[in-house]
């Protein structure tokens, strides 16, 4: 395959609908509370002076995290640091060794859209699985999640640590 028609790995975008104001999103995504409603097991966030954030406090520019899913193990984690918040619909943050993830919540039509782009994926050959298709299955069913949870209240997630999904 020649150069110009080979896959570019390093970055993707998914877009999602969710039923719901754009504070409202913005919420989910930038408090610990928020993310574990619909995304984590444990959203651990951990201010510059080396406190840990409130549940319902928002995260600041600066602060690291280490985040845990359901349906996995402890030594499945991520750290990373929130890297650019606006306070209304746009964050960024990195996301361990799988790049840079940013999302921003904006409305089209009168719906609120969830717009996410992970870049700076690593130009390795096990980055095109690992970070490039689960990373973009994962956001995929997570942003699903997230608007079952807000229409109804329905989580999806696997919590059973005891069940094998992979």
């Amino acid at each position: 395959m020649s150069d110009k028609n080979k896959f570019d790995y390093s970055h993707f975008t998914v877009k999602s609908v969710v039923d719901t104001k754009v504070p409202e999103v913005y919420k989910l995504w930038t408090t610990k509370a928020g993310l574990e409603k619909w995304f984590l097991r444990l959203a651990e966030f951990v201010k510059e002076d080396g406190s840990f954030r409130q549940p319902d406090e928002d995260i600041q520019e600066g602060d690291t995290y280490r985040w845990l899913w359901h349906g996995y193990p402890d030594n499945v984690v991520e750290h990373g640091k929130i890297l650019e918040l606006n306070g209304k619909n746009h964050l960024r943050f990195s996301f361990g060794k799988a790049g840079i993830v940013t999302v921003t919540i904006g409305v089209e039509e009168n719906t609120t859209i969830v717009t996410l782009t992970q870049e700076d994926i690593p130009p390795v050959e096990e980055s095109e699985i690992n970070y490039h298709v689960e990373c973009k299955t994962g956001w995929t069913f997570y942003l699903a999640n997230m608007n079952s949870i807000v229409q109804g209240g329905v989580d999806l997630r696997n919590k059973n640590q005891k069940l094998n999904l992979d």
